[in-house]
């Protein structure tokens, strides 16, 4: 058993029932190599080696496999896309010949030509997904993600603009009629905007019940059952006497084209938010308002996970922000349980006192 080098790859020398087994360590680190080696002797003591196929495709190959068990088309696309960079710094190279080093490059050559964390982490995930799935398949012995840790990305990231009562009064007074029952909609039930909210139909809409059916999203655990306030029924009633499944079967139909809906409301948006003096920030933040809204209403992390259509509770944290009102709110509160319990101390004083009297 031993190590040896090809080009910048440590391979490993070993024997397993009887054969005599070469394999990439798929480390440019000898002390790394060494670990893997070491791992093979144990699987081997226990009768655990599996070992992979010989000669692995290649990355290129593989990704366009990988891409075919992809149902979804928008992740497919967007997969796609991070498989283009993945193949463009690492060419033609196999499956086995991807190692931590090559990942470590590739994430300092990815942020060297501008590229942020958040879409390097992306491109990350996919290609860990991609050698996930050919190590299951024992086309490769090991996945170089065991030693590659992701980018920092949320200390980086932009936090959203939580809008109060008090601003959003304000922008649905200077909004259009459209623009206003998105407003409420968006903020009262946190629908993703594009992928959930343009696109629904009035036969998602069941004001009777109260509940918005969202049918096509961006995830599995985003089609969902969304309830309604009494605000947002409100809301959405009185869009659809003005204009309703007579104009088009989309909620906010497309005004030059009632067949498809509206794509875009970032003009309208902008403008609004000028009028009204507030500064710009995407309309996709009053998703955040949502759940910052859920959260300070007492709401547990698991409601406020579903209720944005997401299948873990790990992405709360960057949604929901407490809002100032509901941190004034909870300090009146704070304020009102000192006074109580002042008083309440004074008044026992006051009882002692009258016993003491009484008693003496």
């Amino acid at each position: 058993m031993g190590l040896y080098k090809r080009g910048s790859v440590w391979w490993m020398t070993f024997t397993a029932n009887g054969k005599h087994i070469c394999l990439s360590t798929g480390c440019e680190n000898k002390r790394m190599a060494q670990k893997v080696l070491d791992l093979r002797k144990m699987e081997v003591l226990e009768g655990k080696l599996r070992l992979p196929k010989s000669n692995p495709p290649r990355l290129k190959e593989w990704a366009e496999q990988f891409l075919e068990s992809v149902q979804h088309p928008n992740t497919r696309r967007v997969y796609r896309s991070c498989i283009k960079s993945l193949n463009e710094f690492f060419g033609p190279v196999r499956l086995s010949e991807i190692t931590p080093e090559g990942i470590e490059q590739f994430k300092l050559v990815r942020i060297r030509n501008g590229a942020g964390p958040a879409i390097t982490n992306r491109n990350l995930a996919v290609l860990r997904r991609i050698l996930k799935l050919a190590k299951r398949q024992r086309l490769i012995a090991r996945t170089p993600f065991d030693e590659v840790e992701f980018l920092e990305e949320r200390s980086l990231r932009r936090q959203p603009r939580i809008l109060s009562f008090e601003e959003q009064a304000k922008l649905e007074a200077v909004a259009p009629q459209l623009l206003r029952t998105l407003i409420v909609l968006l903020t009262e039930t946190g629908l993703r905007v594009v992928k959930e909210a343009l696109r629904l139909k009035w036969d998602d809409v069941d004001l009777a019940e109260g509940i918005v059916h969202v049918r096509d999203s961006k995830t599995r655990a985003g089609r969902r059952i969304a309830p309604m306030t009494e605000n947002c029924k409100a809301a959405l009633q009185e869009w659809r006497n003005i204009t309703g499944p007579a104009f088009s079967q989309f909620v906010f139909g497309n005004p030059n084209n009632s067949a498809v809906y509206l794509k875009s409301v970032r003009k309208t948006w902008t403008r609004a938010l000028r009028e009204a003096g507030l500064p710009y920030f995407p309309i996709y933040n009053l998703r955040a308002t949502f759940a910052s809204r859920l959260s300070a209403a007492g709401a547990s992390d698991n409601m406020v996970a579903g209720m944005l259509g997401h299948s873990s509770t790990s992405i709360v944290g960057t949604y929901a922000k407490v809002v100032d009102e509901f941190r004034r709110q909870t300090i009146k509160q704070l304020e009102s349980f000192r006074t109580t319990k002042t008083i309440s101390a004074e008044q026992r004083g006051r009882d002692n006192a009258r016993t003491d009297k009484w008693v003496n």
